[in-house]
């Protein structure tokens, strides 16, 4: 058993030196045609590491030619499909630059685009990329209104809003864990504002509703009526917006319980002005 794994491993050995060696000779060649053919050769055969280092190393040979342009094309998709999407972003922007009438401009100007999306991170972490994946692709979509990737690049966007709207509830679910009710309203109504389209528009306003009345019920008593009214007119709001939902009875209840909570604050002024 031993022995084998020896031999294995010697075997890998040999592979990887005769590996080694092979591109240790590409790249000590004086013949640049040579080395194209191999970048090209390793490229194709999804070497992209070893491809990638080719190109770079024939920028200043090949600048100015006829053969620069499909050399800088497979550069740039190297560094993405290696899933360095900082430096594919800037060499598919730089293409653009040196080539903006390539046949290829449009592929490449996609590409630029989706190298933002590829860097949105999590949820919980910031979002910068992931507005500028939206403003990117919107940008591709108008320069180019006929292009076969206007689907994928709207697919995109939603998904990248979709992202954002996640990050804003994280953050208005927060306050409203932390007890900060009032701020936790706010916030639900904004996504309603900021995600207009959203199919948890209703979710979010009952929410904010929710949110209204705690912040209402914990209130100083003077302070009560008021908060209580805004309750009721966020209520009328949402019935308005959506008379259909199946929250209606829920955002409801919230209206009946302001109501009868106003009420009795009235009655009570009346009673306290009555015994003065």
């Amino acid at each position: 058993m031993n022995f084998i794994k020896s031999a294995l491993a010697a075997l890998l050995l040999i592979v990887a030196f005769s590996s080694c060696n092979k591109y240790g000779k590409i790249m000590k060649s004086k013949d640049t045609e040579y080395k194209l053919t191999m970048a090209d050769k390793f490229y194709v055969e999804q070497k992209y590491r070893i491809a990638q280092q080719l190109y770079e190393e024939l920028y200043p040979i090949y600048k100015g030619t006829d053969k620069f342009e499909e050399l800088y094309y497979k550069d740039a998709f190297c560094f993405f499909y290696l899933k360095e999407y900082k430096d594919a972003e800037n060499f598919f922007k730089g293409f653009l630059e040196v080539f903006p009438n390539s046949t290829k401009a449009e592929e490449v100007d996609f590409m630029h685009a989706l190298c933002f999306y590829k860097q949105v991170p999590k949820v919980e972490l910031d979002q910068t990329n992931t507005t500028k994946s939206i403003g990117v692709m919107q940008t591709f979509i108008s320069t180019h209104p006929g292009s076969t990737r206007i689907k994928e690049a709207t697919e995109i966007i939603d998904k990248s809003r979709a992202k954002l709207e996640a990050k804003e509830l994280r953050a208005a679910d927060l306050y409203y864990k932390l007890g900060q009710f009032r701020a936790a309203a706010i916030c639900y109504s904004s996504l309603l504002g900021d995600y207009p389209e959203s199919t948890s528009g209703d979710i979010y306003k009952l929410k904010s509703i929710a949110c209204y009345y705690k912040f209402a019920k914990l209130s100083i008593y003077d302070k009560q009526a008021e908060r209580y009214e805004k309750v009721v007119t966020e209520y009328q709001d949402f019935a308005d917006r959506y008379p259909q939902s199946k929250l209606l009875k829920d955002a409801q209840d919230y209206n009946n319980l302001s109501l009868t909570n106003i009420k009795e604050i009235q009655n009570e002024q009346i009673k306290t002005t009555t015994q003065r």
